[in-house]
């Protein structure tokens, strides 16, 4: 588990290419603060559940953050965040009379950042690293829009932590830009937010569109407030991009549904998320609480379910295979799922849109799918993604059933299901174009041409 976990870590913080999924990389540290608790005689002095990012990569200058830039517990249940609430009572002496308001707010899925201000003026800005140690990237920061170079009526001493991202749009307009010029693609509009960042030449972080968050502080020479909610308050009123989906929240029940409602918003957001998190309100009861080795006890991050998303189905196309089958194709509004940008999921056949399993039996509670329809979107490893659910509350009242095609929509010829065959097919064979194409294309590929006694002479 150690070696998987600081080889994910490498890949992740340092290469920024990650290997694993966020799920599987939470599974393992799970796993293995399970084990250490289980077995605390074996725990390693550098187990990675003591550590936080990854080293600083080379060609980096490095810079010593002053205040250390902490990770975050996650949750992942509801009982979780009841037990944070919990938790925090216990420390403090507090009975469940006693409020604890937290904040609320999008956790932004893309390269933490410490701004350092001396008099107004931006002098530093450095990732996060491990940590301790971030890497210098001021000039790669002067180049970012979001990022003001002047404050006015800001403390002497500053220091502003957020998050750098890449907008959904900004992200496919640079893999296309990626594409002519014959380039690597990116996986997610993360991966690209945080290689753009950590580039040595400052021109290139220059011609990549990247916006900052700012959402929490280190070094200050006077406070910028007594509450949380009014120090994101004042660093708005500075001149920072704050999240606008930030509520201030009066107890959990409160917290679980500004949970909710930013999870229904994902995916019209414009950017990356892949949780909420709550931070409690009270600054001198933050004080009081204080930190773990890695990690506040006065905040935590409710993730999203890392394989389900919530998405517009936009449009239901058909598709025609090499052999005729009718198959219908989800285009979704994007949304990263599971660490990849998902824009189309199937739909398998006529019976699945009307919420019918191929043996004629109910899924999905009977519900169908339509365009328009707010659905649920699973994808798991390398399985094509798939619409799991429908949110009927958000459908359209004028919104009609999909109606599948009987004729093919390629050719125009008759489309015929066989008993007992849960898929349409087309009946043109090689006048259907699309079939034509498709059967060639299987016929020269390798699998279908590598024929024994075919090949080069040695």
């Amino acid at each position: 588990h150690v070696a998987q976990i600081e080889a994910a870590n490498h890949s992740y913080h340092t290469l920024d290419a990650p290997e694993i999924s966020d799920a599987d990389y939470d599974a393992l540290k799970r796993r293995l603060a399970a084990l250490e608790a289980r077995f605390p005689d074996l725990a390693r002095a550098d187990s990675p559940t003591t550590k936080i990012g990854a080293a600083v990569a080379e060609g980096f200058a490095k810079v010593a953050h002053e205040i250390r830039m902490l990770s975050l517990e996650n949750a992942f249940l509801d009982a979780d965040v009841a037990d944070f609430d919990g938790r925090m009572r216990s420390y403090l002496g507090l009975g469940p009379e006693v409020a604890l308001p937290c904040t609320a707010e999008p956790k932004i899925d893309g390269l933490s950042l410490s701004l350092r201000y001396e008099n107004g003026l931006l002098v530093q800005a450095a990732t996060r690293g491990d940590g301790a140690l971030g890497e210098n990237v001021t000039e790669n920061a002067r180049t970012i829009a979001d990022i003001p170079q002047h404050l006015t009526g800001a403390p002497a001493v500053l220091e502003v932590r957020g998050e750098v991202y890449m907008s959904h749009a900004d992200f496919a307009a640079l893999n296309a830009r990626q594409a002519e010029r014959g380039e690597k693609s990116f996986a997610n509009p993360r991966n690209a937010a945080a290689g753009s960042l950590r580039q040595l030449d400052a021109r290139i972080t220059a011609s990549r569109p990247l916006k900052f968050f700012a959402y929490s502080w280190g070094v200050l020479s006077e406070p910028l407030s007594d509450t949380q909610f009014g120090a994101i308050e004042r660093l708005k009123a500075l001149g920072f991009q704050t999240n606008p989906l930030t509520r201030l929240c009066a107890d959990t029940a409160e917290m679980l549904a500004q949970y909710r409602a930013i999870e229904a918003q994902r995916a019209t957001l414009g950017y990356d998320i892949d949780g909420v998190v709550y931070k409690l309100n009270d600054l001198a009861l933050q004080a009081r609480l204080g930190f773990r080795a890695t990690t506040p006890r006065w905040a935590i991050a409710h993730k999203f379910p890392a394989e389900l998303a919530w998405t517009r189905l936009e449009k239901i196309e058909i598709q025609v295979g090499r052999t005729g089958a009718l198959s219908p194709v989800a285009r979704l509004a994007p949304v990263t799922v599971g660490g990849v940008v998902v824009s189309n999921a199937t739909l398998h056949n006529e019976d699945y849109i009307a919420g019918l399993s191929s043996k004629g039996e109910v899924i999905r509670d009977g519900k169908d799918i339509r365009e328009g329809d707010w659905v649920q979107v699973y994808r798991a490893g390398d399985v094509i993604p798939k619409v799991a659910d429908v949110d009927l509350l958000r459908r359209d009242p004028a919104s009609q059933p999909f109606v599948f095609p009987h004729l093919c929509p390629e050719c125009g010829s008759e489309a015929l299901r066989e008993e007992g065959d849960a898929v349409r097919r087309c009946t043109g064979g090689l006048i259907c174009p699309a079939q034509a194409v498709e059967k060639l294309k299987h016929f020269v590929s390798r699998a279908a041409f590598d024929i024994e006694g075919l090949g080069a002479k040695q």
